[in-house]
């Protein structure tokens, strides 16, 4: 990885949307109107959201923007998600795609910076599903701990105060959080009142 190509993203994308499949197909009827650490959504909304996402990366790689896709989907099911994700998986195969220039709401990028980007919210919005449906928070480690070195390297804590950042402040971890959590934290997700729910649960 160099300080303008980040390493691939395709292989940690694909695991952190399987991840992501499992937690949405967790979601219990009753949790679908639960809040979330993510103040904009529900446990109903964040999941329609990350349906999004996935449909973000296919528009992304078939025409190289998202102009038109919805930040919301009316759907938050599991084989919708693992369906977009399968074919946006498909769609990134081929390598051009990579250093392809696409635009994202966050700017015009090479198409791996964009997908990192969509591994960054894929991981963040699974821990904050997880914590507020109870269930298991932390992804591979592995997968967390390449998102959050990409993450540190291309969202710098000291950007935070700059206008269109969409990021608040880095939360300082707390003692033995996990590398997905360290990852929230990063992304500016207060997490300690919300492990310690579904740990005492």
């Amino acid at each position: 990885m160099t300080s303008n190509q980040p390493a691939d993203p395709r292989p940690v994308y694909a695991a952190a949307t399987r991840w992501a499949t499992d937690l949405i197909g967790g979601i219990r009827d009753d949790q679908l109107d639960s809040p979330t650490p993510c103040d904009d959504f529900d446990v109903r909304t964040l999941a329609g959201h990350l349906v999004a996402v996935a449909g973000r990366a296919v528009a992304l790689a078939e025409r190289g923007d998202v102009d038109g896709t919805p930040r919301i989907d009316d759907r938050h099911d599991a084989a919708t998600y693992r369906q977009l994700s399968d074919h946006a998986i498909e769609l990134w195969a081929d390598d051009a795609k990579l250093a392809a220039p696409v635009k994202v709401p966050w700017g015009d990028v090479p198409g791996a910076g964009a997908l990192w980007g969509y591994v960054n919210e894929t991981l963040v919005h699974g821990w904050d599903l997880a914590v507020a449906t109870g269930q298991d928070p932390e992804a591979d480690p592995a997968l967390a701990q390449a998102a959050l070195a990409v993450a540190q390297q291309f969202i710098p804590a000291a950007i935070r105060a700059d206008d269109g950042v969409p990021f608040d402040a880095v939360v300082e971890p707390r003692p033995g959080a996990g590398a997905t959590e360290r990852l929230a934290n990063w992304s500016g997700r207060e997490s300690t009142s919300w492990v310690s729910a579904v740990t005492t649960t």
